[in-house]
């Protein structure tokens, strides 16, 4: 939990015009109370300056007489307009588009913007290169992971049908999400240039489509993974052995293990955990009027007091809508690459990685002398309820 709420809070400190401290109020008196250059420099500096004495609008009583055709008509001048509907304070009716088609300005965009194609953009990408990267040297040190005992030639059911369906639901949807999310990221900067703006236009507008309907497969699955597996999936002392030995990864030793190991339960977890705050937050974009995310979640965190233990101010609790969608897909994003370099690191040792390992989730059975050297304790206890069937079936008579 505090994980989540750490990841919260860096990715509200990402948009500036909020989550910095208020600097103090300089005098204004020189400027007639409009703003300074010291105010202007503070803003350019990513500094939370108090726009408070720019929110009046207007002087009704400094317009001219009516005989008069110079100076300000009617207390308000164009800066005034267009400060107001900065501000939101602009009396805006519109015919289409309810009230989220009065939001004119919104300058949280641009932070918006600069996060997403600044620290978003390279250090997302710098974590899944630098995640193949790394498990490319690790293979070229370590090897594949052999089964060190020969091959028995009987094998043993891994995994059912309905769990490999699963599997393979959670899998594919993923794979898709995630190629269709980066040419949407990605798409202007590396594939425009190179494959021209139509062919990027035409495979961004099917990766939309794609990824606004496959989600809906990768939440099916994930709930289906979850109530197949969790039971399978909490921690227990054969966990700390497991770590202990750096399961089996490095050096020879292969600790004991039931159905699933310490590193599978960690995978599993992730998915969970991170993969359903991916699905809230895509609900939260797909439906940003009916779903809002952020304005709760700061309610909750200021009710908690979580602002105050880093020093800041009370998140804002009242979001506009486009507020809320650049947050909801900032968060999107960056869990996503998380993710994204788990399951890098997942394929990896389910493919090339670890010899058999694949068997488990391609036939759904694996040979006795890998569930072993892997699964020690699973298998004996598939072994034990084999024999016990077998004795209760040795012990039935047919009825008289």
């Amino acid at each position: 939990m505090r994980a989540v709420l750490t990841l919260i809070l860096a990715l509200f400190l990402a948009f500036p015009a909020v989550a910095q401290e208020a600097s103090p109020e300089p005098d204004r008196s020189a400027t007639g109370g409009a703003q300074t250059l010291e105010d202007i420099m503070a803003r350019q500096r990513g500094e939370q300056v108090d726009n408070s004495f720019r929110q009046t609008f207007g002087d009704p009583d400094s317009a001219a007489g009516i005989a008069q055709q110079l100076g300000t008509l009617g207390g308000a001048s164009d800066p005034d307009l267009w400060r107001a509907l900065r501000f939101n304070e602009a009396d805006i009716s519109v015919s289409a588009g309810g009230d989220v088609a009065k939001v004119l300005v919104q300058d949280g965009g641009m932070a918006w913007y600069e996060f997403r194609s600044g620290p978003l953009a390279t250090y997302g990408g710098l974590l899944l290169l630098g995640t193949i990267g790394l498990l490319c040297l690790f293979f070229l040190a370590r090897g594949r992971i052999r089964i060190d005992e020969p091959l028995t030639g009987r094998t043993v059911v891994r995994f059912q049908f309905v769990e490999r369906l699963a599997h393979w639901m959670l899998a594919g949807s993923f794979i898709l999400l995630g190629f269709t999310g980066l040419f949407v990221k990605y798409g202007r900067d590396y594939i425009a240039p190179y494959l021209g703006k139509d062919f990027n236009a035409v495979l961004l507008e099917g990766s939309k489509f794609v990824h606004n309907n496959v989600a809906w497969v990768f939440m099916l699955a994930l709930v289906m993974v979850f109530f197949m597996w969790v039971w399978h999936n909490f921690p227990n002392r054969t966990d700390l052995t497991w770590f202990a030995q750096a399961g089996g990864i490095i050096g020879k030793k292969h600790p004991p293990a039931k159905k699933f190991n310490a590193g599978q339960k960690l995978i599993f977890w992730s998915v969970i955990l991170l993969g359903g705050s991916i699905s809230i937050s895509g609900l939260s974009l797909l439906f940003p009027f009916e779903l809002p995310l952020f304005a709760k979640t700061f309610a909750v965190l200021n009710n908690v007091g979580v602002p105050g233990w880093f020093g800041m101010a009370p998140l804002p609790t009242v979001l506009a809508p486009q507020e809320e969608m650049q947050l909801a897909q900032a968060w999107h994003a960056i869990v996503s690459f998380v993710l994204m370099a788990i399951i890098i690191a997942h394929i990896y040792i389910g493919s090339i990685g670890m010899e058999g390992a694949y068997d488990a989730m391609g036939s759904g059975e694996v040979d006795e002398a890998w569930a072993h050297q892997h699964h020690s304790l699973w298998l004996d206890e598939v072994k034990a309820k084999a024999e016990d069937a077998a004795s209760a079936s040795g012990r039935a008579t047919p009825a008289e």
